[in-house]
Protein backbone atom coordinates (compact mmCIF):
# COMPACT_ATOMS: atom_id res chain seq x y z
CA UNK A 1 0.00 0.00 0.00
CA UNK A 2 3.03 2.61 0.72
CA UNK A 3 4.54 1.25 -2.15
CA UNK A 4 1.71 2.44 -4.32
CA UNK A 5 1.08 5.45 -2.82
CA UNK A 6 4.57 6.79 -3.51
CA UNK A 7 3.81 5.98 -6.95
CA UNK A 8 0.94 7.56 -7.16
CA UNK A 9 2.64 10.80 -5.91
CA UNK A 10 5.55 10.29 -7.96
CA UNK A 11 3.37 9.82 -10.87
CA UNK A 12 1.03 13.05 -10.18
CA UNK A 13 4.65 15.22 -9.61
CA UNK A 14 5.96 13.70 -12.98
CA UNK A 15 2.66 14.76 -14.79
CA UNK A 16 3.32 18.13 -13.23
CA UNK A 17 0.02 17.89 -10.98
CA UNK A 18 -1.01 19.05 -7.09
CA UNK A 19 -1.40 16.17 -4.99
CA UNK A 20 -3.81 17.70 -2.52
CA UNK A 21 -4.61 16.04 0.37
CA UNK A 22 -8.39 13.68 -0.10
CA UNK A 23 -10.57 16.22 2.17
CA UNK A 24 -9.33 19.21 0.14
CA UNK A 25 -9.82 17.56 -3.33
CA UNK A 26 -13.76 16.21 -2.26
CA UNK A 27 -14.16 19.63 -0.44
CA UNK A 28 -17.21 20.63 -0.33
CA UNK A 29 -19.08 16.98 0.65
CA UNK A 30 -21.97 18.69 2.42
CA UNK A 31 -23.59 22.20 2.60
CA UNK A 32 -21.27 25.31 3.76
CA UNK A 33 -22.67 27.80 5.68
CA UNK A 34 -22.35 31.25 6.25
CA UNK A 35 -23.22 32.77 8.94
CA UNK A 36 -24.58 36.35 9.10
CA UNK A 37 -24.16 38.62 12.01
CA UNK A 38 -27.62 40.54 11.70
CA UNK A 39 -31.01 39.89 11.28
CA UNK A 40 -32.58 38.74 7.54
CA UNK A 41 -33.38 41.42 5.33
CA UNK A 42 -30.68 43.58 6.33
CA UNK A 43 -27.88 44.94 4.20
CA UNK A 44 -25.40 41.91 4.96
CA UNK A 45 -27.67 39.66 5.01
CA UNK A 46 -28.76 40.50 1.17
CA UNK A 47 -25.09 40.58 0.60
CA UNK A 48 -24.63 37.18 1.66
CA UNK A 49 -27.38 35.45 0.20
CA UNK A 50 -26.72 37.13 -2.98
CA UNK A 51 -23.13 36.34 -2.93
CA UNK A 52 -24.24 32.60 -1.21
CA UNK A 53 -26.69 32.07 -4.66
CA UNK A 54 -23.56 32.94 -7.50
CA UNK A 55 -21.02 30.65 -5.13
CA UNK A 56 -23.18 27.29 -5.14
CA UNK A 57 -22.28 26.36 -9.14
CA UNK A 58 -18.56 27.42 -9.02
CA UNK A 59 -17.91 25.99 -5.61
CA UNK A 60 -19.59 22.42 -6.42
CA UNK A 61 -22.03 22.45 -3.34
CA UNK A 62 -25.15 24.08 -1.45
CA UNK A 63 -24.42 27.16 0.61
CA UNK A 64 -26.68 28.21 3.47
CA UNK A 65 -27.11 31.66 4.93
CA UNK A 66 -27.35 31.37 8.60
CA UNK A 67 -28.12 34.32 10.81
CA UNK A 68 -26.94 34.89 14.09
CA UNK A 69 -27.71 38.49 15.46
CA UNK A 70 -26.54 40.14 18.64
CA UNK A 71 -24.27 42.35 20.23
CA UNK A 72 -23.39 44.44 17.44
CA UNK A 73 -22.15 41.20 15.02
CA UNK A 74 -19.82 39.60 17.90
CA UNK A 75 -21.80 36.74 18.59
CA UNK A 76 -21.71 35.66 14.74
CA UNK A 77 -17.83 36.40 14.34
CA UNK A 78 -17.29 34.56 18.15
CA UNK A 79 -19.41 31.60 16.67
CA UNK A 80 -16.93 31.19 13.69
CA UNK A 81 -13.90 31.57 15.11
CA UNK A 82 -14.74 28.94 17.47
CA UNK A 83 -15.63 26.80 14.40
CA UNK A 84 -13.83 23.81 13.18
CA UNK A 85 -11.39 25.13 10.39
CA UNK A 86 -12.48 22.56 7.55
CA UNK A 87 -13.93 25.74 5.49
CA UNK A 88 -17.78 24.59 6.14
CA UNK A 89 -18.63 27.38 8.55
CA UNK A 90 -17.85 30.98 7.13
CA UNK A 91 -18.22 34.05 8.36
CA UNK A 92 -19.62 37.42 6.17
CA UNK A 93 -19.06 40.42 8.06
CA UNK A 94 -19.31 44.04 7.24
CA UNK A 95 -16.69 46.61 8.59
CA UNK A 96 -17.78 45.67 11.97
CA UNK A 97 -14.51 42.97 12.12
CA UNK A 98 -12.17 46.44 12.60
CA UNK A 99 -14.79 48.81 14.94
CA UNK A 100 -14.99 45.66 17.68
CA UNK A 101 -11.57 46.12 18.62
CA UNK A 102 -12.19 49.17 19.97
CA UNK A 103 -15.60 49.34 20.64
CA UNK A 104 -15.48 46.36 23.14
CA UNK A 105 -13.43 45.71 26.29
CA UNK A 106 -13.63 41.73 26.08
CA UNK A 107 -13.59 39.92 22.91
CA UNK A 108 -13.48 35.92 23.26
CA UNK A 109 -12.16 36.68 20.00
CA UNK A 110 -8.92 38.61 17.83
CA UNK A 111 -10.36 39.53 14.42
CA UNK A 112 -6.81 39.24 13.06
CA UNK A 113 -5.60 36.32 14.25
CA UNK A 114 -8.48 34.14 14.81
CA UNK A 115 -9.68 34.32 11.01
CA UNK A 116 -8.20 33.44 8.03
CA UNK A 117 -9.24 36.06 5.26
CA UNK A 118 -11.24 34.90 2.03
CA UNK A 119 -11.94 37.41 0.26
CA UNK A 120 -13.56 40.88 0.03
CA UNK A 121 -16.83 41.32 -0.96
CA UNK A 122 -18.51 45.01 -1.75
CA UNK A 123 -18.33 48.19 -0.96
CA UNK A 124 -21.60 50.29 0.54
CA UNK A 125 -21.54 54.27 0.22
CA UNK A 126 -23.45 55.83 3.26
CA UNK A 127 -25.75 59.22 2.83
CA UNK A 128 -26.23 61.59 5.26
CA UNK A 129 -29.98 62.12 5.43
CA UNK A 130 -32.45 64.13 7.65
CA UNK A 131 -35.74 64.47 8.81
CA UNK A 132 -37.88 65.76 5.30
CA UNK A 133 -38.47 69.63 6.40
CA UNK A 134 -34.54 70.02 7.78
CA UNK A 135 -34.19 73.82 7.24
CA UNK A 136 -30.49 73.64 5.43
CA UNK A 137 -31.09 74.14 1.96
CA UNK A 138 -27.38 71.80 0.77
CA UNK A 139 -24.52 70.39 2.62
CA UNK A 140 -22.56 73.46 2.97
CA UNK A 141 -25.32 74.97 4.60
CA UNK A 142 -26.54 71.90 6.76
CA UNK A 143 -22.74 71.92 7.94
CA UNK A 144 -22.84 75.57 9.13
CA UNK A 145 -26.47 74.92 10.42
CA UNK A 146 -24.81 72.01 12.74
CA UNK A 147 -21.73 73.57 13.87
CA UNK A 148 -24.27 76.57 14.97
CA UNK A 149 -27.18 74.17 16.86
CA UNK A 150 -25.07 71.18 17.61
CA UNK A 151 -26.12 71.12 21.25
CA UNK A 152 -29.87 70.75 19.67
CA UNK A 153 -29.53 68.38 17.13
CA UNK A 154 -30.47 64.27 17.30
CA UNK A 155 -28.44 62.16 15.34
CA UNK A 156 -30.52 58.35 15.12
CA UNK A 157 -28.38 55.21 14.51
CA UNK A 158 -28.99 51.24 14.62
CA UNK A 159 -27.39 50.76 17.86
CA UNK A 160 -23.97 50.33 18.63
CA UNK A 161 -21.69 49.06 15.84
CA UNK A 162 -24.28 49.22 13.42
CA UNK A 163 -23.06 50.99 10.56
CA UNK A 164 -24.96 54.11 11.13
CA UNK A 165 -23.66 54.57 14.39
CA UNK A 166 -19.77 54.52 12.84
CA UNK A 167 -20.91 56.84 10.40
CA UNK A 168 -22.22 58.89 12.97
CA UNK A 169 -18.75 58.88 14.68
CA UNK A 170 -17.08 59.61 11.92
CA UNK A 171 -19.14 62.96 11.18
CA UNK A 172 -19.21 64.06 14.77
CA UNK A 173 -15.57 63.68 14.42
CA UNK A 174 -15.16 65.22 11.05
CA UNK A 175 -17.50 68.52 12.02
CA UNK A 176 -15.82 68.88 15.43
CA UNK A 177 -18.51 68.55 17.33
CA UNK A 178 -20.55 66.49 19.67
CA UNK A 179 -24.30 65.60 18.57
CA UNK A 180 -27.18 64.17 20.83
CA UNK A 181 -26.73 60.50 19.57
CA UNK A 182 -30.22 58.46 19.57
CA UNK A 183 -29.97 54.12 19.54
CA UNK A 184 -32.13 52.49 18.20
CA UNK A 185 -32.76 48.69 17.95
CA UNK A 186 -32.36 48.44 14.10
CA UNK A 187 -32.51 50.82 11.06
CA UNK A 188 -36.20 50.06 10.48
CA UNK A 189 -37.57 52.14 13.87
CA UNK A 190 -34.79 54.47 13.43
CA UNK A 191 -35.76 55.52 9.97
CA UNK A 192 -39.34 55.84 11.15
CA UNK A 193 -38.36 58.29 13.21
CA UNK A 194 -36.34 60.32 10.83
CA UNK A 195 -39.29 60.24 8.39
CA UNK A 196 -41.84 61.06 11.52
CA UNK A 197 -39.61 64.04 12.16
CA UNK A 198 -38.94 62.61 16.27
CA UNK A 199 -35.03 62.58 14.98
CA UNK A 200 -33.17 65.36 12.92
CA UNK A 201 -30.32 63.56 11.22
CA UNK A 202 -28.84 60.07 10.39
CA UNK A 203 -26.19 58.61 8.74
CA UNK A 204 -27.14 55.26 6.94
CA UNK A 205 -26.07 53.11 4.25
CA UNK A 206 -27.96 53.30 0.43
CA UNK A 207 -29.31 49.88 0.61
CA UNK A 208 -31.03 51.07 3.44
CA UNK A 209 -31.93 55.16 2.94
CA UNK A 210 -32.34 54.92 -1.47
CA UNK A 211 -36.14 54.17 -1.44
CA UNK A 212 -36.82 56.89 1.78
CA UNK A 213 -35.00 59.46 -0.38
CA UNK A 214 -36.51 59.13 -3.92
CA UNK A 215 -39.93 58.86 -1.97
CA UNK A 216 -38.87 62.13 -1.13
CA UNK A 217 -39.34 60.98 2.68
CA UNK A 218 -36.17 61.92 4.04
CA UNK A 219 -33.89 64.79 2.84
CA UNK A 220 -30.44 63.77 1.29
CA UNK A 221 -27.44 65.91 1.39
CA UNK A 222 -24.06 63.87 0.76
CA UNK A 223 -22.66 60.99 0.34
CA UNK A 224 -19.24 59.46 1.40
CA UNK A 225 -17.91 57.89 -1.50
CA UNK A 226 -14.96 59.05 -3.57
CA UNK A 227 -17.32 59.99 -6.38
CA UNK A 228 -21.29 60.64 -6.85
CA UNK A 229 -23.40 57.65 -7.37
CA UNK A 230 -25.42 57.30 -10.67
CA UNK A 231 -28.21 56.22 -8.16
CA UNK A 232 -27.85 59.88 -6.82
CA UNK A 233 -26.11 62.26 -9.88
CA UNK A 234 -27.32 65.47 -8.26
CA UNK A 235 -26.47 64.53 -4.42
CA UNK A 236 -22.72 66.20 -3.60
CA UNK A 237 -20.19 63.96 -2.09
CA UNK A 238 -19.31 64.77 1.42
CA UNK A 239 -15.27 65.72 0.23
CA UNK A 240 -16.27 68.13 -2.58
CA UNK A 241 -18.71 69.75 0.14
CA UNK A 242 -16.24 70.75 2.38
CA UNK A 243 -15.67 67.43 4.64
CA UNK A 244 -13.06 65.16 2.66
CA UNK A 245 -12.37 63.48 5.90
CA UNK A 246 -15.52 62.12 5.68
CA UNK A 247 -15.12 58.92 3.47
CA UNK A 248 -16.75 55.75 4.64
CA UNK A 249 -18.09 52.69 3.10
CA UNK A 250 -19.35 49.66 4.61
CA UNK A 251 -17.65 46.70 3.09
CA UNK A 252 -17.59 43.24 3.76
CA UNK A 253 -15.36 40.18 3.86
CA UNK A 254 -15.47 36.57 3.71
CA UNK A 255 -13.90 34.95 6.48
CA UNK A 256 -13.41 31.33 7.64
CA UNK A 257 -11.64 29.92 10.84
CA UNK A 258 -7.86 30.31 11.27
CA UNK A 259 -6.27 27.12 10.52
CA UNK A 260 -8.68 26.11 7.08
CA UNK A 261 -6.35 23.99 5.39
CA UNK A 262 -4.87 25.94 2.13
CA UNK A 263 -6.12 23.86 -0.21
CA UNK A 264 -9.69 24.86 1.04
CA UNK A 265 -9.02 28.35 1.03
CA UNK A 266 -8.07 28.60 -2.50
CA UNK A 267 -11.08 26.63 -3.42
CA UNK A 268 -13.29 29.10 -1.65
CA UNK A 269 -10.93 31.98 -3.12
CA UNK A 270 -11.90 31.20 -6.79
CA UNK A 271 -15.18 30.36 -6.35
CA UNK A 272 -15.69 33.74 -4.74
CA UNK A 273 -14.06 35.36 -7.35
CA UNK A 274 -16.26 33.20 -9.83
CA UNK A 275 -19.43 34.34 -8.63
CA UNK A 276 -17.87 38.22 -8.04
CA UNK A 277 -17.68 38.78 -11.87
CA UNK A 278 -21.34 37.07 -12.34
CA UNK A 279 -23.14 39.64 -14.21
CA UNK A 280 -26.39 38.75 -12.01
CA UNK A 281 -24.43 39.58 -9.04
CA UNK A 282 -22.86 42.81 -10.25
CA UNK A 283 -26.08 44.14 -11.35
CA UNK A 284 -27.92 42.86 -8.08
CA UNK A 285 -24.94 44.64 -6.17
CA UNK A 286 -25.62 47.77 -8.12
CA UNK A 287 -29.19 47.71 -7.16
CA UNK A 288 -27.92 48.36 -3.52
CA UNK A 289 -25.60 50.99 -4.56
CA UNK A 290 -22.79 48.44 -3.69
CA UNK A 291 -19.73 48.57 -5.34
CA UNK A 292 -17.54 45.61 -6.13
CA UNK A 293 -13.82 44.42 -5.45
CA UNK A 294 -11.73 44.20 -8.23
CA UNK A 295 -10.55 40.39 -8.85
CA UNK A 296 -6.51 41.71 -7.15
CA UNK A 297 -8.74 43.14 -4.13
CA UNK A 298 -10.21 39.63 -4.02
CA UNK A 299 -7.60 37.84 -1.71
CA UNK A 300 -6.85 37.17 1.13
CA UNK A 301 -4.37 39.28 1.60
CA UNK A 302 -6.20 42.06 0.42
CA UNK A 303 -8.75 41.24 3.42
CA UNK A 304 -6.00 40.98 6.05
CA UNK A 305 -4.34 44.61 4.67
CA UNK A 306 -7.74 46.60 4.64
CA UNK A 307 -8.79 45.07 8.09
CA UNK A 308 -5.57 46.09 9.85
CA UNK A 309 -5.50 49.63 8.10
CA UNK A 310 -9.31 49.94 9.23
CA UNK A 311 -8.36 48.54 12.86
CA UNK A 312 -5.88 51.85 13.04
CA UNK A 313 -8.37 54.01 11.62
CA UNK A 314 -11.41 53.83 13.49
CA UNK A 315 -9.36 53.12 16.78
CA UNK A 316 -8.65 56.95 17.76
CA UNK A 317 -12.13 58.09 16.04
CA UNK A 318 -13.89 55.68 18.82
CA UNK A 319 -11.35 56.28 21.63
CA UNK A 320 -12.37 60.37 21.17
CA UNK A 321 -15.86 59.79 21.27
CA UNK A 322 -15.58 57.97 24.32
CA UNK A 323 -18.09 54.83 23.34
CA UNK A 324 -17.47 51.68 24.48
CA UNK A 325 -19.87 48.14 25.10
CA UNK A 326 -19.35 45.25 27.49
Amino acid sequence: MIKNLVVSVAAGAALGLTVLPAAAQEFPTKPVTFVVPFAAGGPTDIVARSLAAAMEKPLGGTIIVENKPGAGGTIAAADVARATADGYRLLVHHIGMSTQPSLYRKLSYNSITDFQPITLINDVPMTIVTKADFPAKDFKELISYVQKNADKITLANAGIGAASHLCGLMLMSALDRQLTPVPYKGTAPALTDLMGGQVDLMCDQTTNTTQQIKSGKIKAYAVTSAERLATFPDVPTAKESGLPSLQIGIWHALYAPKGTPKAVVDKLVAAAQTALADPGLQKRFAELGAVTYPKDQQTPEAVATKLKAEIAQWEPIIKKAGVYAD
